[in-house]
């Protein structure tokens, strides 16, 4: 199950109740601006079922163009045209805000407007063919398999760096800035048992971090070494699980009871019993790497991202790494996985017949 955004209400996540600031407006009806955000934001919480995070930034991201809509005098979403809209996405370009923000903000209104239109509240979709100015990718950075390998290998870590970041005894991870003082022996303590164990699934499986948070444990199958998940979209697909990573997480579920909750299904879960929370995975992740000396900040993604280039760089099947991530569009993978430059000249020396060295 997926955790509940810090800023968004409850009863708003469950049932999209009216919100008073997100439309701004004065008016009253069901034409009014602020009703109508409300709407359709109800739609995509009971409707769509979008997740809390995707349901927060809808509301963020109209709530701002809609409060610069009435900065600008334009008082009903049905008198929006493309040419402010032009304005907006200008304005906000030249104020610092980066390309993916603004298609993710062109994205939403599109969407709201599509709504709109099934609805028969607007004539036209004043956003449909506006494009966002490009900003260039940021390819995440990998950790080479060689490191990765030695900090999985290691099997103990000193108490001192269990304690560096100033955990207070007896708080387990429910405090996710420090461990407690007892966890010296990662074959020991329950905890660094977990860690591990998420360590190993994250590498081998390359999976999201929600994702990870959100299987249960009769969702591996060791016998055939495969995991089902849910992945975005609500797209259910099934990936391998790798042999080492099935012995670390037969090893944390060995002491799991110790810490679950007897009606708690999740995989992993917290020092209190339940699932466990996205930001909690994040800090035990760099808790973990840092007991090791790992030198750099370790998180979900640069293990997904280590996954897919180590993958890619050993197969070169693009499809099959697309499949394994959970991609929908391959342009997403080729952004997403890169090969060294070295390994692209080596395969381009073996396989093209004007390149080959002659023996």
């Amino acid at each position: 199950m997926a955790a509940q955004s810090d800023d968004w209400p409850p009863e708003l996540e469950m049932h999209g109740a009216a919100d008073a600031d997100l439309g701004s407006g004065s008016g009253s009806g069901s034409d009014s601006p602020d009703l109508l955000l409300a709407r359709f934001l109800g739609h995509l919480a009971n409707e769509r079922q979008v997740s809390p995070h995707t349901h927060g930034n809808y509301r963020r991201d109209l709530g701002r163009i809609s409060r610069w809509r009435l900065e600008q005098g334009i008082l009903a979403w049905s008198d929006l045209r493309d040419e402010a809209i032009r304005r907006y996405i200008a304005t906000r370009h030249r104020n610092g805000i980066g390309g993916r923000t603004l298609a993710r903000e062109l994205s939403a209104l599109r969407t709201f407007f599509d709504f709109l239109l099934r609805e028969r509240l607007v004539a036209h979709n004043p956003a449909r063919g506006l494009r966002a100015p490009k900003s260039p990718r940021r390819l995440p950075g990998s950790l080479d398999a060689d490191t990765l390998s030695a900090l999985l290998d290691t099997d103990t870590a000193v108490a001192a760096g269990a304690t560096a970041n100033g955990g207070a005894a007896g708080q387990g991870d429910a405090d996710p800035g420090g461990a407690s003082p007892g966890e010296a022996s990662i074959d020991t303590d329950p905890l660094a048992l977990r860690d591990t164990a998420m360590v190993e699934l994250f590498y081998s499986s390359g999976l999201r971090l929600a994702e990870l948070i959100s299987i249960d444990a009769r969702d591996i199958d060791p016998a055939d070494a495969m995991l089902t998940l849910v992945g975005k979209g609500a797209k259910t697909r099934r990936v391998p699980v790798g042999r080492l990573a099935l012995r670390a997480i037969a090893t944390w579920l060995r002491v799991r009871s110790l810490l679950a909750a007897p009606d708690e299904p999740a995989l992993f879960v917290s020092s209190r019993g339940r699932r466990i929370h996205p930001r909690t995975v994040q800090v035990r992740l760099k808790q973990w790497a840092q007991q090791r000396g790992a030198g750099r900040h370790l998180h979900p993604h640069l293990l997904r991202h280590s996954f897919a280039t180590h993958l890619l760089e050993s197969s070169g099947d693009l499809r099959a790494v697309q499949e394994l991530l959970g991609h929908a569009d391959i342009a997403t993978t080729q952004v997403y996985t890169h090969l060294d430059f070295q390994h692209l000249a080596q395969v381009y020396d073996q396989a093209h017949p004007r390149a080959r060295k002659r023996r």
